[in-house]
């Protein structure tokens, strides 16, 4: 079932930058929703210090050198891409504007952004690459799974994946319970009726686990089902299409995902959504990708607002970023066409960023881009 294109609403004239979009989402969003959408986990440390850690990297120009010809194409899984922003998966996007992930699935189509959709998409997977599929500029399309309790219902969710067209998928590690969301909480925030996770339609009641007198609801009740890395393994031999790992904080974990085949890692903290307190993704990730050393490719999320956060992020040794939080800004503020703003911004901004670093093209943002007060080879120089 192909649906119409989403319509095009304007971009606000004050909306001159990705973070313009966060407060121009909340004037339009109740404070309910917006709870659940901005918020993070506990005292949402996290969350802030995800955005401050991009910032407090100060970046080291070079001059004078040629740039002719430069680009920000890259290579992907096989994949060529204009350019290496994706899409992060983020749930029940209906509740920021009624064309919910069809927008942005046209949206980062048109920019030829790549696009994650989540398992909690309010969209089935089956509409969402129907729309798109036959754009021949378009980025890659991969479908977010999180591991149901049920293995013959996963198969199936990657089966239609897989016939739907989807390239790879994105097993998310780092949830197997819920945050402690305060913010979201305090705020009384239930999910609407109109709202639901199309995806998972279908899935088979879940037998309730009786627990005897001091057993934990947690430990000896819904992580009974939690996935472990046997579960990573069955899935990388089950499915056709290749698997990434995301919610990757810890070197270790990092090589053994490699060891298990995965195609991918992506450093991540649920954006501040799951522990609050634990490592930013901008101080995680070089030695993730030390410990990967190029044999699979990094990406990584949380706190990106800026294309100089995007070329500081390929400088700490990752291949691609993705963005979350800008998605519901930009959908909640103008639709479609402010997804694919928030994409074109950050392009252009990554561009900008490499021209007045000295790099023509990705492969020239090495460690030595970012600054190192000692004047001597980067501190973070040998990862890449």
């Amino acid at each position: 079932m192909r649906l119409p294109p989403p319509k095009l609403q304007p971009v606000p004239p004050e909306v001159v930058t990705v973070g313009d979009y966060e407060h121009a989402a909340q004037q339009r969003l109740d404070d309910r929703t917006w709870a659940y959408l901005q918020g993070g986990a506990g005292d949402e440390i996290t969350l802030n210090a995800n955005l401050a850690a991009w910032r407090e990297l100060s970046l080291w120009p070079r001059v004078l050198r040629n740039l002719v010809g430069g680009h920000t194409r890259i290579t992907l899984l096989g994949r060529e891409m204009a350019h290496p922003i994706f899409l992060a998966p983020v749930a029940f996007q209906q509740l920021a504007h009624s064309d919910g992930e069809l927008a942005s699935v046209h949206a980062a189509a048109a920019q030829g952004a790549g696009m994650v959709v989540s398992t909690q998409a309010s969209m089935p997977l089956e509409v969402l690459a129907d729309a798109v599929r036959a754009d021949p500029f378009r980025g890659p399309l991969w479908f977010q799974l999180y591991l149901q309790y049920d293995r013959d219902f996963n198969l199936d969710l990657i089966r239609r994946a897989h016939a739907a067209g989807y390239e790879a998928l994105v097993v998310t590690v780092d949830a197997p319970s819920s945050g402690v969301r305060d913010r979201e909480r305090r705020s009384g925030f239930k999910m609407p009726p109109h709202v639901h996770a199309a995806n998972l339609a279908g899935l088979p009641h879940r037998a309730a686990v009786s627990l005897a007198m001091g057993q934990s609801p947690l430990f000896d009740g819904l992580l009974t089902h939690a996935p472990t890395w046997a579960d990573i393994e069955w899935l990388v031999a089950a499915s056709p299409l290749p698997v990434l790992l995301k919610g990757i904080l810890h070197p270790e974990d990092a090589l053994q995902a490699v060891g298990c085949g995965a195609a991918g890692v992506i450093v991540s903290n649920h954006g501040g959504r799951t522990l609050d307190t634990v490592v930013t993704t901008a101080a995680a990730l070089p030695g993730i990708a030390r410990a990967v050393d190029r044999q699979v490719p990094v990406l990584v999320d949380g706190g990106v607002r800026r294309g100089t956060d995007v070329l500081k992020a390929l400088a700490l040794g990752a291949d691609a970023v993705l963005i979350g939080r800008p998605v519901v800004h930009a959908l909640a503020t103008a639709g479609a066409q402010g997804v694919a703003h928030v994409i074109r911004l950050l392009r252009d901004e990554l561009e900008i960023a490499m021209a007045l670093t000295g790099c023509a093209t990705l492969a020239d943002i090495t460690p030595d881009v970012l600054f190192n007060p000692s004047g001597g080879p980067s501190a973070t120089k040998g990862m890449q």
